[in-house]
C-alpha cells in the first residue's frame, strides 16, 4: 500500500515539517554534487553502529543527527519525504512547532540507538530520515487513528485507489517493518534496510508523541456587571 495524501486538516501552518522536508532535499543535491567524493562523506556522516559500541566520542554522536537527513538515492528520499509529507503536518499541529522538532529529532536518535543495539558489530553506514519518520508514523497512528489515508493498492498489473483507516495503513506498515525486523535477526541488515530502527522509532512515537500533544486553551470567563460571560 502506497499512500497518497491524508483527509485531515491542520490549523497551523507546518513550517517545521516544510523546514525538514527541504534541508532533507538540500542535504542530498549537496550529497550528489560531491561526485565520487560522497561515499567518503557517506562514511564520516553517517551513523555506523560499531562506532557507537566500541567507544562513543563527538563524531559518533554528530553522526547520529547528521545521518537523519542524508539518503542513499533518489528513491530513498522520495520514499521518506512522501511519508514526512503526508502525517509530519498533522503531528506538528498537534504537538506545536517546537515540540515537534524536538519529537523528530529524539525519534531519530531513538531509532538510531535501537539499530545499534539490535546490530552492535556491524560497519554498515545507515542514512535516511526513515527512523524519525517512523516516529512520526507511531504518533499519527494514536492520534488520529480514524482518519482517511486515500492510499494506492497494487493488484498485479492493476491500481486501485481507496481510502482507509490511518490505524489500517500505518498498522499494516508497522507489521510488515515487524515481519522483516524478526526475518533479518542475525544478519546484518535485510536488504540494506534498517528495519528495527523503523521499529524503534515507531514505538517511540507511539509513547511519546501523544504525551506531548499541546492542550486546548481553556476557556476563560470574566464577570461584567454582575453576569457572567
Amino acid at each position: 500500500m502506497i499512500p497518497i495524501r491524508d483527509e485531515n486538516p491542520t490549523r497551523r501552518v507546518p513550517f517545521v515539517n516544510y523546514g525538514l522536508i527541504t534541508l532533507n532535499v538540500l542535504v542530498f543535491l549537496w550529497q550528489i554534487s560531491l561526485g565520487p567524493q560522497g561515499e567518503a562523506a557517506l562514511y564520516r556522516l553517517a551513523m555506523i553502529p560499531l562506532n557507537l559500541t566500541s567507544g562513543l566520542d563527538l563524531g559518533d554522536v554528530r553522526a547520529i543527527f547528521t545521518s537523519m537527513f542524508m539518503h542513499a538515492g533518489l528513491t530513498h528520499l522520495l520514499g521518506n519525504m512522501l511519508y514526512l509529507w503526508i502525517f509530519g503536518d498533522n503531528v506538528e499541529d498537534a504537538l506545536g512547532h517546537g515540540r515537534y522538532l524536538f519529537f523528530y529529532l529524539a525519534g531519530g536518535v531513538v531509532a538510531s540507538l535501537t539499530h545499534a543495539l539490535l546490530y552492535p558489530f556491524s560497519q554498515i553506514p545507515t542514512v535516511g530520515a526513515s527512523g524519525a519518520i517512523a516516529a512520526t508514523l507511531g504518533a499519527y497512528l494514536i492520534l488520529y487513528p480514524r482518519r482517511r489515508v486515500v492510499t494506492v493498492i497494487p493488484f498485479g498489473f492493476f491500481l486501485q485507489v481507496a481510502s482507509l483507516p490511518a490505524a489500517l495503513v500505518l498498522g499494516m506498515w508497522f507489521l510488515l517493518q515487524l515481519l522483516e525486523g524478526t526475518l533479518s535477526l542475525g544478519m546484518d541488515m535485510l536488504g540494506g534496510v534498517a528495519f528495527w530502527a523503523h521499529i524503534g522509532g515507531f514505538v517511540f512515537g507511539m509513547l511519546v508523541g501523544p504525551r506531548l500533544r499541546l492542550r486546548p486553551r481553556p476557556v476563560i470567563y470574566w464577570q461584567e456587571w454582575g453576569r457572567w460571560e
